[in-house]
């Protein structure tokens, strides 16, 4: 596989990695990003970006990276605390007092974030039309009925977080800017980035990857049986966070491979490894230039405080550490050093910051794996990453 790209003098190992996720791991299409201490150390890319055309991946090609999203959109709400808007240990509904119904009026939004909240799933109907309408979908987000006392414990919110961020963020943004709109203006075209949290018209379908799911012989090999029944019976948590109403097909378009002016912050981001390395590097390394407080970073550096009952997850049926809208390293998920955070999707995608190493990393493939605890081909390139700057 003839891989494009440069890596920086000492990291020839993660080149390595990568190519050999080609030749060994069945990769299809992919990318990886390394900042080290502010500065470009690994961009590589290769493979194809569509099966069916065998168009090759190139240096712009953008992805669908589902759940690694959610690390971008917490990097909205991590600017929003740092310009003292927004007080992670403060109640939700002093923001926003219509959330304040249906016995929510404790949950902090620290709780939201750390999928405490018992906000997981929605009981009445939410579909495109409904997302699309902030106004709307806000009306739907006050109305919902915990599935638990907030802060008893803890359910992955894989959908509905991103749509709870949204409305905390407009609210508490002096322009009342929708999520996405706001990771483009204070995020995205400050520092030159390739991500869209809201896919605009403009980019051509040529850009764009192509995912390709893993059969059914795959999940089922690949995924713990237990995710693998609960994925398929309607009434687990699993089911009703991620698979209906509305279900992680959203970000999709048949016509223009990825929805365009619709944010699904907590499973729609599209863009390339190295926009999700760009930003991880700035929280990673002080965030100057975002102007960041060093108290923000901090709090985001800081461990997971636990539901009542644990760190348990009650959709992903064993345990997940999460911490202000972002994942934390933990048994299940080990990831840089204890202070990092960041957001793994489904299928494979990775992106994280490790203040304490000074990286930003991120690493987007097309065709999905089915591990939740690290896809090995992302575990690759990490395990070589660290061999060189070290885990110590």
């Amino acid at each position: 596989m003839d891989v494009q790209g440069h890596v920086s003098p000492g990291f020839e190992i993660v080149r390595q990695a990568f190519a050999e996720n080609f030749s060994h791991r069945r990769e299809l299409g992919a990318a990886c990003c390394v900042y080290h201490l502010g500065e470009k150390v690994v961009d590589l890319w290769g493979g194809i970006r569509n099966r069916s055309t065998g168009e090759p991946w190139r240096e712009d090609t953008m992805v669908l990276v589902y759940s690694a999203t959610k690390g971008l959109a917490a990097m909205t709400l991590a600017l929003a605390h740092s310009r003292g808007w927004l007080d992670y240990e403060e109640r939700v509904c002093t923001y926003w007092p219509e959330f304040a119904q249906q016995a929510k009026e404790t949950i902090t939004v620290r709780q939201l974030l750390a999928h405490q909240a018992g906000l997981f799933a929605f009981g009445e109907p939410v579909d495109r039309e409904v997302v699309a309408d902030l106004d709307r979908l806000a009306l739907v987000l006050a109305r919902q009925t915990p599935a638990w006392k907030p802060g008893a414990r803890q359910a992955y919110h894989a959908i509905s977080l991103g749509f709870y961020e949204g409305e905390l963020l407009r609210r508490t943004d002096p322009r009342h800017r929708s999520l996405g709109q706001f990771f483009q203006d204070e995020i995205a075209s400050p520092l030159g980035l390739d991500f869209y949290i809201r896919l605009p018209e403009h980019i051509p379908n040529s850009r764009f990857a192509v995912l390709e799911r893993p059969t059914a012989l795959e999940q089922i090999l690949g995924f713990p049986l237990r995710l693998t029944l609960a994925t398929f019976y309607p009434r687990s948590n699993l089911n009703r966070a991620l698979a209906r109403n509305p279900g992680s097909a959203l970000p999709h378009d048949e016509s223009r491979v990825y929805a365009r002016n619709l944010e699904v912050p907590a499973g729609g981001g599209v863009g390339t490894a190295r926009s999700m390395a760009g930003a991880y590097s700035v929280f990673a390394s002080g965030g100057r230039e975002l102007q960041l407080r060093r108290e923000t970073l901090e709090a985001l550096m800081a461990p997971a405080i636990p539901a009542a009952s644990g760190f348990y997850d009650e959709c992903m049926k064993g345990e997940m550490r999460y911490s202000l809208g972002f994942f934390k390293p933990g048994p299940t998920l080990p990831f840089g050093r204890p202070g990092s955070f960041g957001a793994p999707g489904a299928g494979g995608a990775m992106g994280f910051a490790d203040p304490q190493a000074g990286i930003g990393y991120a690493y987007a493939p097309n065709r999905m794996g089915t591990t939740l605890t690290g896809d090995p081909r992302d575990v690759a390139i990490r395990n070589a990453l660290y061999s060189v700057v070290g885990l110590s």
